[in-house]
């Protein structure tokens, strides 16, 4: 299969070209609007003349080579369209036609024989049941849509599992001036499907960026390895992802269950693939535009250069939600701007230059160029955008946009350009930014900082990739596993159990001696010293506590004679063969939850983040798919809303971040080394206070 062959025909057929079909028409028509170079062939089984040009009745009657075939047959001749392809040498097909997998048993028997003969005869089928694709870098338009002109090129690769969508993506990049290399729409991918797609496009010099649009992730672990290889290449993969559940995974014994969710997984994998997922199609195409033109940002400390007050109030606030710094300007940088801005204004970042702009045209140009001085900053925002409407005298207007572009090109850190409000990009806008090399423009303060945040946090993942020198986000920690016999890997092994496993490799665990009447519970509690607690045991006991199956603060002999009693009462109500554990009390510290669930589709998920009985309440945790080492592991902790809590919060002792992170890392790599017969894995608590770790319950589920 070659897909670079697909979007690079130098000939096609229209294969059920017609003057009845709006498709036929706009399908030729962009073909012909937008420069297509080479010969397109119209085939029409009754032949004669077809939008005005001559038709050949089949395929065979092609006097010439075909490169792609561009079908529009009814749904059941389009097998019989390949299988004549295919004899003639013609290896690329996009399948228009509808009535396939999308509606029912006939047409996905019809759908699995396209699949089936592209396979025999090595065909690259795009389809069906999708518009085609627009190569604009090319002028290789087959696309059954009208594409309204100016077809702008630029360098954002698109790729939408959506054929109604792909015309109203291509409009607003257009509207915002935003050009594209490629544009595909997917259709039920029967043959080629997006992941070959963002293959072909990490490796094409046209696109810096991939813009996707995706209904589902088809194939994870192939979605995977081209989402790192983008990484690694220095192409950002930026993804609208529909179909955000309410549903959890759940997994009957586990907390974690409970707390991962469908949505919550694709977004632990698309972060940790450094692919950066946004909620509108206005983000994807915007956030899109401004990693083309910028490329990696070197860090999050943004100098803001505005001539509107409320403006740098509302760009304050998003800098916030973003996780963005506004340092305050070097002493150097504040005298400077104090001999340029008006006396009535104010130096500080964000600065707001005052409505002088509109006496001093040079004023917003002359702060800009202080402002990228600054050693303190990364990046410069400056509040601009093209012009909208062209005056009698267009020469000064392009000289004073020419005098920015030029400060912009030779500013010693990026400039990234937004204008107040979402607004269309008019012709003469256009035109300045072609005759001046004005940079991008972001559409709109709300979307722009929403793509400044995405792209800082991009680029800090590319680095860390990069300094690790791997695809991946590490490998995991190297474990023994002891051999679990598969007649052991069945139901739920309780505490006792799970707590051996863990131990066995290297995963500190609270001491424990089981107990099976009160004078043997007495006996453990006064070799490990008063407090102790006891809970109950048993094979296939889950949550003791759900059902009064745990006794803390034991101080006394009597104690723990009256708390075997009634656990143990709880607990055969349950479990008829239940016993006890007794452990020595651990108080103080902070109780975190660490936890792997076996995701449908992505395999083991980690779960770290606060724990204890209140676990589900807090619902404070971080997500990685699996396999993750300790490096990953200190970045999920940083994300927690209690991650204070571990730094040392309110005079308390700053928890030791590496022995968590080895602790939990090690979690991980014995979950994933007990491959697919498992389940779920769970510590709760894995109590941590300094450089103590200790997982005081743990639970182990099998998959039945």
């Amino acid at each position: 299969m070659s897909v670079g062959a697909l979007f690079n025909p130098r000939s096609i057929a229209l294969v059920g070209a017609t003057d009845k079909s709006g498709w036929s028409v706009s399908t030729l028509l962009n073909l012909r609007t937008h420069g297509f170079p080479g010969t397109v062939h119209l085939v029409n089984p009754r032949g004669g003349t077809v939008h005005g040009e001559p038709a050949h009745r089949s395929l065979s009657e092609i006097p010439e080579p075909v490169d792609l075939a561009y079908v529009m047959v009814p749904t059941a001749a389009v097998p019989g369209v390949l299988r004549e392809g295919a004899k003639l040498g013609i290896r690329c097909y996009v399948i228009l036609t509808a009535g396939f997998g999308e509606s029912g048993p006939e047409g996905a028997r019809l759908e699995a024989e396209i699949a089936d003969l592209a396979r025999e005869h090595g065909l690259t089928v795009l389809g069906p049941n999708g518009n085609g694709y627009i190569n604009a870098a090319a002028s290789i338009t087959p696309y059954g849509l009208p594409i309204a002109p100016p077809l702008i090129k630029g360098s954002v690769g698109v790729v939408l599992q959506s054929g109604a969508l792909a015309s109203s993506v291509l409009g607003f990049a257009q509207a915002r001036n935003v050009g594209i290399s490629l544009l595909t729409s997917m259709g039920n991918e029967a043959v080629v499907t997006v992941t070959d797609v963002v293959d072909h496009l990490v490796d094409d010099p046209a696109t810096k960026v991939i813009a996707l649009f995706l209904e589902t992730v088809r194939n994870p672990a192939e979605f995977a390895r081209v989402a790192r290889r983008a990484l690694l290449a220095g192409k950002p993969i930026v993804a609208l992802k529909i179909g955000r559940s309410t549903l959890a995974s759940h997994t009957a014994q586990a907390h974690t269950g409970a707390l991962v969710g469908d949505d919550d997984v694709i977004d632990a994998a698309l972060r940790q693939l450094g692919v950066i997922r946004v909620r509108s199609l206005e983000d994807l195409i915007i956030t899109s535009g401004l990693l083309a033109s910028t490329g990696p940002l070197p860090g999050g400390r943004v100098g803001v250069v505005t001539p509107s007050g409320g403006a740098s109030e509302i760009i304050a606030d998003r800098a916030e939600d973003e996780g963005l710094e506004l340092p305050p300007f070097a002493p150097e940088t504040v005298a400077r701007l104090s001999e340029i801005v008006p006396s009535f204004g104010t130096v500080q970042n964000p600065l707001d230059v005052t409505g002088y702009v509109l006496i001093d045209r040079t004023l917003l140009g002359r702060a800009l160029e202080t402002v990228t001085a600054d050693p303190g900053v990364d990046l410069v925002l400056l509040l601009s955008e093209p012009p909208r409407v062209a005056p009698p005298d267009p020469g000064p207007t392009l000289a004073l946009y020419e005098s920015s572009a030029r400060r912009i090109a030779e500013s010693p850190v990026p400039v990234v350009v937004v204008s107040n409000v979402l607004t269309d990009v008019t012709e003469f806008g256009r035109q300045v930014q072609q005759e001046t090399g004005y940079p991008y423009v972001v559409g709109g303060i709300e979307h722009g900082m929403t793509a400044i945040g995405a792209a800082v946090r991009w680029s800090r993942t590319r680095a860390r990739t990069l300094e690790r020198g791997s695809a991946g986000p590490g490998g995991a920690a190297l474990v023994a596993v002891p051999d679990v016999p598969a007649a052991e890997r069945t139901g739920v092994w309780a505490e006792h159990r799970a707590a051996a496993l863990l131990a066995s490799t290297g995963v500190p665990v609270v001491p424990a001696e089981a107990a099976y009447d009160e004078e043997e519970a007495v006996a453990a509690a006064e070799r490990f010293g008063y407090p102790v607690v006891l809970k109950a045991a048993a094979e296939g006991l889950g949550h003791k506590s759900d059902i009064g199956g745990v006794r803390l603060g034991l101080r006394g002999p009597d104690d723990v004679r009256r708390a075997h009693r009634e656990v143990t009462a709880a607990a055969r109500a349950h479990r008829p063969d239940a016993w006890t554990l007794v452990q020595p009390q651990r108080t103080g510290g902070i109780e975190l939850l660490v936890g792997v669930v076996r995701d449908p589709a992505w395999g083991p998920i980690l779960a770290v983040g606060l724990g204890g009985v209140w676990v589900e309440v807090l619902r404070d945790t971080a997500l990685r798919v699996l396999p993750v080492d300790a490096a990953e592991v200190r970045l999920a902790l940083s994300e927690l809303r209690g991650a204070a809590l571990l730094r040392g919060a309110r005079g308390s002792a700053p928890a030791d971040l590496d022995a968590v992170a080895d602790v939990v890392a090690r979690v991980a790599a014995l979950a994933g080394a007990l491959g697919d017969d498992l389940e779920s894995l769970e510590i709760n608590p894995l109590l941590v206070e300094g450089s103590r770790v200790e997982a005081l319950d743990a639970l182990i589920t099998w998959r039945s």
